[in-house]
């Protein structure tokens, strides 16, 4: 199942921006524009991760982390803070934060300390399972109870897709846009041919999918507990 990352950033353009690219990367995200409402979230659904940003209205983000930290040492927490900020940054990492970066950030630094905090705590699994089969999305490996299974770069991708969004009902515009790119001009079609392919390599009975559903009038959806 994908890792939840809880975001607790009040500016509203920084808060949509991070939503739209963690939700593309396969993460779920979940997210808060205050922090009273944050630490609320962070008691009740229990991230897997928590992106902080320090100025925060109703409780400041140091309050919010202390408040965490008082709860659960081990949630990895990211803080946000603005230039200019060194002290309570510091103190932020003082308060047990395990990483931060500083705004205006680069989307891709803010993702590969994502993951690294992920990995470091153990919660950034590599390896894959459903049934019989296991995936390992480092090395771009399938096999089947045992045996090797050859998929093409793009069945591969399409597969990856699933995975980090199991028990989701997709429609065939969304999964061409994020495995294929918005530059293609593919067609709804071609989805469905990968689809049958995925399903011949991977399903039980490829005519009877329990693994890649067909969702009428939406599009598909990967159900790993129907392996």
């Amino acid at each position: 199942m994908a890792e939840t990352i809880l975001l607790i950033e009040d500016d509203a353009s920084i808060r949509t921006g991070l939503e739209l690219n963690l939700s593309v990367e396969g993460y779920r995200v979940i997210s808060a524009a205050d922090g009273r409402a944050g630490l609320a979230l962070a008691r009740e659904r229990k991230p897997s991760l928590v992106i902080l940003d320090l100025t925060l209205p109703e409780l400041d983000g140091l309050t919010v982390l202390r408040a965490i930290r008082k709860d659960d040492r081990e949630t990895p927490v990211l803080v946000l803070s603005a230039r200019g900020q060194e002290a309570s940054k510091v103190e932020g990492l003082r308060l047990g934060a395990d990483d931060y970066v500083t705004k205006p950030f680069g989307l891709r630094e803010l993702l590969a300390r994502v993951q690294a905090a992920l990995r470091r705590a153990g919660r950034g699994d590599e390896l894959r399972r459903f049934g019989d089969v296991e995936v390992d999305l480092k090395a771009r490996r399938v096999s089947r109870a045992g045996a090797e299974v050859e998929l093409t770069s793009r069945e591969f991708d399409l597969l990856r897709h699933f995975l980090l969004h199991p028990d989701m009902a997709l429609t065939r515009e969304q999964i061409m846009q994020a495995v294929w790119g918005l530059d293609y001009f593919g067609t709804a079609r071609t989805v469905d041919n990968f689809i049958v392919r995925l399903r011949e390599k991977l399903e039980s009975e490829p005519g009877r999918p329990r693994l890649f559903e067909t969702v009428r009038g939406i599009g598909y959806r990967f159900s790993p507990r129907g392996a």
